[in-house]
């Protein structure tokens, strides 16, 4: 069962559309126990960091969460802002990130951009796969994405990188340790590619 945690953030009725097109069980959790029963996690996100974070650990749902995730190793994929709670920090604001991978949460350099529209980060792009297998089987250089942001996730062992973009500078934009997965783009945004992401994901 994929299921998505609702914590006040993030496009999840498009995830529940996707899933169910795809006739694969998907459920939202608003409930503690909603999560503990989970086969699989999302956790979508859009905003601020501080404001995400604030939200889950106001929510009642984050220690059922880490619990599923550090403890009984369920897959769960952070999108976007989801991702970047993910990391230890934020240039973007002052709370503790979930530590789930190691690195931090950077701030563009808006002087290495060379389009006029700097910040955000806004419209489609390719990603670069490190390895076309699990999260990204099926996946190329020409598979592009659809982001919006203007923070990235600087890892701080490369190892945990699975794939790259650029703008201004090459950076990941989709990342993974053990059990936790995280993509900077929105796949229930991006058409077909997203679709075949999310299935795979349900496949981990």
């Amino acid at each position: 069962m994929i299921t998505i945690i609702d914590y006040g953030l993030g496009n999840i009725n498009a995830f529940v559309n996707v899933y169910t097109k795809l006739n694969i069980p998907v459920r939202v959790a608003r409930t503690a126990d909603e999560v503990l029963s989970a086969g699989k996690l999302i956790l979508p996100g859009v905003g601020s960091f501080d404001y995400a974070m604030t939200l889950l650990n106001n929510s009642g749902l984050r220690s059922a969460v880490e619990k599923k995730v550090v403890e009984e190793r369920t897959p769960v994929i952070g999108i976007c802002v989801g991702m970047q709670m993910m990391a230890e920090s934020s240039d973007e604001g002052v709370l503790p990130g979930l530590g789930w991978i190691k690195g931090k949460v950077r701030l563009f350099d808006e002087s290495k951009i060379s389009f006029k529209t700097k910040l955000p980060h806004m419209g489609w792009n390719n990603i670069i796969p490190v390895t076309n297998q699990g999260l990204l089987n099926g996946l190329d250089n020409d598979s592009r994405f659809y982001f919006l942001h203007s923070y990235y996730f600087e890892c701080s062992d490369q190892a945990n990188v699975l794939a790259t973009t650029e703008y201004g500078i090459r950076y990941a934009c989709a990342v993974k340790s053990e059990n936790v997965y995280g993509v900077q783009f929105h796949p229930e945004k991006s058409h077909s590619n997203g679709v075949l992401l999310l299935e795979n994901f349900s496949k981990l």
